[in-house]
């Protein structure tokens, strides 16, 4: 489905990305980890088309994505949330999903239908007339999730999905992202700093250290890599 060969990317003149190569296969979670400054948020930028490469190739579906613009990349099917939510605050939680899906040409009952589904899914349903700067982060978070899945997307990327999110809700959208790939055909690029939820989720796991890949595999084999402990608590 995504395939990333050997992506370098620099700003002004340091290297954030040294040749990243990874994939993504149909209907997958993969989790992306690393410190900070490792490169996952550039890595993720540059796949929706916030960022240019310097070089490499992505390539999704078949098609390449470099010097595609972001609403390009949105429209072949990927979704992005941000570790700062992206809503639109005035507006009331069923605007929020409902007038992203005119582009779309959704005919309006289905729009009004997918988003009352998606509302009741992250359980703001109850919230479906009052404004989005209303709510807490953790539940704006939620409705991010909503906004972009309403397009049915093929793949989404998820930045620090749990970041200041309350233990409840944090346990809402694990329980929501681990439907998605079953659920609705869709695959999911996770990057977050809650290893636990990480380990939890997803089927395949990268770990990014310096702007390089330093290892992957599944859950069990990241967490008793020596290397990877070594990249976060350091040599003894």
């Amino acid at each position: 489905m995504l395939q990333l060969l050997d992506i370098k990317k620099s700003f002004r003149g340091v290297q954030a990305l040294k040749g990243v190569s990874l994939s993504v296969r149909d209907r997958s979670i993969v989790g992306i980890i690393g410190m900070n400054g490792s490169g996952k948020t550039t890595l993720l930028n540059c796949v929706n088309g916030l960022y240019t490469t310097d070089s490499g190739e992505i390539v999704f579906d078949g098609k390449s994505l470099i010097g595609l613009t972001p609403n390009r990349v949105a429209a072949m099917g990927i979704g992005r949330t941000f570790q700062v939510p992206k809503v639109f605050s005035k507006l009331t939680l069923l605007d929020n999903l409902e007038i992203p899906q005119i582009p779309l040409n959704v005919p309006p009952v289905e729009a009004h239908r997918r988003s009352s589904e998606w509302l009741k899914k992250v359980a703001l349903h109850t919230l479906a007339h009052n404004y989005a700067e209303e709510l807490s982060g953790g539940q704006q978070k939620l409705l991010e999730l909503a906004r972009i899945m309403v397009a049915r997307p093929k793949l989404i990327l998820l930045d620090e999905p749990f970041a200041g999110v309350n233990p409840e809700l944090a346990l809402l959208m694990i329980e929501v992202i681990q439907s998605i790939p079953k659920e609705h055909e869709c695959s999911v690029v996770l990057v977050s700093h809650d290893l636990t939820s990480v380990y939890r989720l997803s089927d395949h796991i990268f770990v990014l250290n310096e702007g390089q890949v330093l290892c992957e595999g599944d859950a069990e084999m990241i967490r008793n890599n020596p290397a990877v402990v070594e990249a976060y608590l350091g040599a003894d």
